[in-house]
C-alpha cells in the first residue's frame, strides 16, 4: 500500500524522492501542488500550474526486472496511467516512448529513473505529470491540453492521485508474475499512430521520413519499418513524430 508524503513546493518530486530513496519504503510517494521545476526526457522541463495537477514520483524498490529489460517497467507505468485517464475520456493512447496523449495532444509526461545494483535493478522512480484542471499553458510546449480542456469539468485531485497510484503500483508489482509478452502487446495496441499506416517522421537534422511502426524492443528501442521495406531501430531523441 502506498504511502503519501505531500510537501508544500519542490524542484522536482524525482530530485526529492532519489535523496531519500535508501531511507522510504517501497510504494512511497511523494506529491506536490507547486513543482517550481518539473523534469522530463533528457532535460526536458514539465509545466504545471500550482493547485491544478498531479505532481507526484513513486518509489518502487527490486522490481522484477532485469536492467536489460528495464522498458517493461515503462509500459506498465504508461498502461495503467492509460487506463486512469480512459475513465474520463476516450482516445488515450501512448506516443513512444512513454509520453500520454490525447488524440494529438500531451496529457501526462513520465520520467522514470533507475538505481542499478549489480545485475539487478534495487529502485525505480516513476515522475509523472499529469494535466488535470489547468486550462492555459504558458510555455512553449507545442501540444498540451488537459482533462477540464476536454470535458469541461474540474477532478478532485487527491482521490485522483491515490486512484492512478494504486494503478500504477500494482502495474509494477505484477511485472515478476504476469506474461510478459500480453504486457507488451497491450502496449502496443494503445501506442501512439501504431495503426499499420506509415506516417511522417523527423531526424534530429530536420529530414523527414515516412515509416511505420514494426515494434518496440525490450530496451525501449524504436522499430520503424521505411517505405523501402527496410526495418531501422531508433534511441529516443533519435527520431521523433511529425504532429
Amino acid at each position: 500500500m502506498a504511502r503519501y508524503i505531500n510537501i508544500r513546493e519542490t524542484a522536482s518530486t524525482n530530485t526529492y524522492l532519489a535523496r531519500m530513496a535508501a531511507m522510504l519504503p517501497s510504494g512511497t510517494v511523494i506529491y506536490t501542488h507547486h513543482q517550481s521545476a518539473g523534469r522530463g526526457q533528457r532535460g526536458n522541463s514539465w509545466e504545471a500550474e500550482p493547485g491544478k495537477n498531479l505532481t507526484f514520483s513513486l518509489l518502487m524498490k527490486n522490481p522484477a526486472v532485469a536492467p536489460a529489460a528495464q522498458f517493461y517497467i515503462s509500459e506498465a507505468v504508461s498502461l495503467a496511467i492509460v487506463d486512469f485517464l480512459s475513465q474520463y475520456v476516450p482516445d488515450i493512447t501512448v506516443k513512444w516512448p512513454n509520453d500520454i496523449y490525447y488524440r494529438d495532444s500531451k496529457i501526462c509526461g513520465i520520467l522514470i529513473e533507475h538505481s542499478l545494483c549489480g545485475n539487478s535493478i534495487n529502485h525505480t522512480i516513476a515522475g509523472i505529470g499529469i494535466n488535470i484542471n489547468q486550462t492555459e499553458f504558458l510555455s512553449d510546449a507545442p501540444n498540451p491540453i488537459s482533462l477540464k480542456l476536454i470535458t469541461g469539468n474540474d477532478v478532485e485531485l487527491d482521490g485522483a492521485l491515490r486512484d492512478v497510484c494504486s494503478r500504477i503500483e500494482q502495474g509494477i508489482a505484477s511485472l515478476g508474475s504476469c506474461d510478459l509478452t500480453v504486457l507488451h502487446s497491450r502496449y502496443l495496441s494503445v501506442l501512439y499512430r501504431n495503426d499499420g499506416q506509415l506516417h511522417e517522421f523527423a531526424s534530429p537534422s530536420g529530414e523527414r521520413f515516412r515509416a511505420k511502426i514494426a515494434d518496440v524492443l525490450p530496451t525501449g528501442m524504436l522499430v520503424l519499418e521505411h517505405e523501402d521495406g527496410a526495418t531501422w531501430q531508433y534511441a529516443f531523441k533519435e527520431v521523433s513524430f511529425v504532429i
